[in-house]
Formats: C-alpha cells, sequence, structure tokens
C-alpha cells in the first residue's frame, strides 16, 4: 500500500459559549482547525486533524499547520502509510520540529492502518480498558462566581472533574485567582477533582502565593509558570499534587520530570509532541514510571476527539487521570461517528481505524491538494 494523494481543508469551529478564555488574556472565539485526508493506491482513506488553540498558547498557529503540510506532503508520497514508525522517521528527516505539522498526518496513517487490518485504533495502540472512561470540563476564565456556578452547571452534564482557568495579568491577580479556587472548591461534591491551570500564566512569586494561600484546598496545580525551572522551583515548595503540560513537549522532558519528581500528572498533548506514535511512547513511558496522564490535545473536533479517545480508552484507568470531548464544546461537526459524552464519560468506536467519516459538505473543498 502507497500514499497516493494528501489534502488538508480548513474548518472553522465556533464555539457553544461564545468564547474560550485563558490565562495571559488569551481568547478564542472561533477555532481554526485543518483536517488531513491520505488517500491511498488501496482505495483506503485516512484521516487526522490538529487545531492549535491561536497562535499565542503553544509555537503553532493553524495557518503554519497547513503551510507545513503543503511542504511535508510531497515527502509522503509513494511511502507506506501502514509502517508507522518509517513514516515518522521520513517525517523528521524531511522537516525539522515543528511536530504540530507532522500530527494530523501521522494519526491519518493511524487510521489508514485501522482499516486496513479491520481493528479500531485503540486496539493497535494498547486494547481497550473498560467501556468508558471519564472526562474533565475547563471552565473558561470569569469572575469568581460565575466559574463557581459552571462547577454546577457541568456537574449536572455528568463530569466530575473541574480544571479551572486561571493566570491574570492585572495588579489583583493573585487575590483574583486564590478567589476563584476558593470559591469553585466550595462546589465540590464527594469525588470531585479541581484543578487550577494557569497555563504558564504567572510568575513564580505568583504561583508561590498562590500555592501557599491554597495550602489547605484540594486542588491540583497545574503549569503555574513558562519555564520547567520556574515550575520545578514552586513544585519543590507545595505539597499540592502537581501537574505539567506545556513544558512536556517531548519524551526527553518526561525523563527529566520523572528524575527530578516534578511532577505527579502530566498534561500529554497529542499535536504538541507530533501525533499518535509519539504520544504513544510517552504513554507507555509514563504507564510504566507511574505517572498519570491527561489526555488530550490542543483543541479541535470530532476527529481530533475521536483520536484523543482511542488513546485514553486504551490507557490502564488507574493512570488515566483525566481527558476531554472537544466536539461539545463546538457548534460544527466535521464527521459522523465520532465518541459523544454520556454523563460525563466517552467511550471509542468499536469500527475499524478512527471509527469516524468525515461530512465531505463541511469540509468543503481543500486548500492542500498534493499527489
Amino acid at each position: 500500500m502507497r500514499i497516493a494523494r494528501i489534502e488538508a481543508y480548513r474548518v472553522e469551529l465556533p464555539l457553544h459559549e461564545g468564547s474560550y478564555k485563558w490565562s495571559g488574556g488569551n481568547s478564542v472565539e472561533i477555532f481554526d482547525s485543518t483536517v488531513v485526508a491520505i488517500s491511498t493506491d488501496a482505495g483506503i482513506t485516512g484521516y487526522g486533524e490538529v487545531c492549535p488553540l491561536g497562535p499565542a498558547y503553544l509555537p503553532a498557529y493553524a495557518a503554519g499547520a497547513r503551510a507545513g503540510i503543503a511542504e511535508l506532503a510531497p515527502q509522503l508520497i509513494g511511502a507506506d502509510p501502514t509502517q508507522l514508525g518509517c513514516i515518522n522517521r521520513l517525517m523528521n528527516q524531511k522537516m525539522r520540529g515543528h511536530p504540530y505539522v507532522k500530527s494530523a498526518l501521522d494519526v491519518a496513517c493511524w487510521d489508514i492502518l485501522g482499516k486496513a487490518c479491520g481493528q479500531p485504533v485503540a486496539t493497535l495502540l494498547g486494547g481497550r480498558f473498560g467501556d468508558d472512561f471519564p472526562l474533565y470540563r475547563a471552565i473558561s476564565q470569569d469572575t469568581p462566581d460565575a466559574m463557581a456556578a459552571m462547577v454546577g452547571e457541568y456537574r449536572s452534564q455528568g463530569y466530575t472533574k473541574f480544571q479551572l482557568k486561571v493566570g491574570g495579568t492585572d495588579a489583583h491577580c493573585v487575590e483574583t485567582d486564590v478567589a476563584r479556587i476558593f470559591a469553585a472548591a466550595k462546589q465540590l461534591q464527594s469525588g470531585d477533582i479541581l484543578i487550577a491551570d494557569a497555563n504558564t500564566g504567572w510568575t513564580q512569586h505568583q504561583a508561590l502565593r498562590v500555592a501557599d494561600a491554597v495550602r489547605n484546598v484540594d486542588v491540583y496545580i497545574e503549569q503555574p509558570c513558562r519555564t520547567y525551572e520556574e515550575c520545578l522551583a514552586v513544585r519543590r515548595r507545595t505539597a499540592r499534587p502537581f501537574i505539567l503540560d506545556e513544558v512536556i513537549d517531548d519524551i526527553g522532558m518526561v525523563v527529566r520530570g520523572a528524575g527530578d519528581q516534578a511532577m505527579d500528572v502530566i498534561n500529554l498533548k497529542i499535536s504538541k509532541v507530533g501525533g499518535l506514535t509519539p504520544a504513544r511512547q510517552i504513554r507507555d513511558l509514563c504507564v510504566a514510571l507511574g505517572i498519570a496522564l491527561t489526555i488530550e490535545d490542543t483543541w479541535g473536533g470530532d476527529i481530533a476527539t475521536a483520536t484523543i479517545a482511542h488513546l485514553a480508552h486504551s490507557t490502564p484507568p488507574d493512570l488515566l487521570f483525566t481527558t476531554t470531548d472537544f466536539n461539545s464544546y463546538v457548534t460544527v461537526s466535521t464527521a459522523e461517528g465520532a465518541p459523544q459524552r454520556k454523563n460525563g464519560r466517552m467511550a471509542t468506536s468499536d469500527r475499524p481505524g478512527l471509527g469516524i467519516s468525515p461530512r465531505v459538505e463541511v469540509l468543503g473543498k481543500p486548500l492542500v491538494s498534493v499527489g
């Protein structure tokens, strides 16, 4: 089997709640997503999706994804998409860095492999653990009372894990973030999980003030500062369980973090590390080391949600801290067959590959077509 054509489509994904706000005054109203289709000479087509959280979050942006795919695609024509290790080595040889560019291409090859052998991607990633798995809900940055109210709103939809977006820019941001955490914590019920995610938005001294102020609150602290060294300094001075996210961008950082005992949980974003192939390697290393994982991506619609679900469902439940259902945040459906939230939980399809069929009327015409 050989790759015959690679196409990339642009899809806008508006949000049900109008906007999504996080640290540093950043916000997004409409996500710019890229869907990749890889067609083979055997008549099998695989799909992947990459959707950066705007240009101000990570070193990735939507137009850059499509430009990178257009640059890399000619190098992949004629390659065997079922040979995932070879495909990834080829992509890394032909393009240094830019893992987010390679992610949707890698995922599309996994979709092809699953379809070719008649197995769901979750089976190829190790097998499904249980019938389903729990989800978390991100609570967009707002006033303390408004964010606390959303805990109750989302719990009514079945969620029990809540991620607060904290990390302000004004002179009173520490006090505001502490108030947000206390207000949300008051809404928790037995078994609920609360995470304060600063998305690198605190300086080290701000993070230390917040961590000290909430030392008696049952809350996880996620990626308080921009650099690994700053996060490690905060980690060593708080007893709150600690999650690293933005700095975990390859397997080497997991090894470093494990050696420093820098985290209890990592947030594994599939496109941030380059696709399912490197994400599986990181997942398996974390499982071997006993490090729990949040498994997700920067954002996306139905295809990204299906991809997340297959990696999450094939992760041992005791080490799957949580995962997410991005397709429930957005108003546009890009594919049939994508997993859907049911009472705060989700399950993968048992159909071959990712188990999805893109809605061609939503994709429109490709912006990139090679082959």
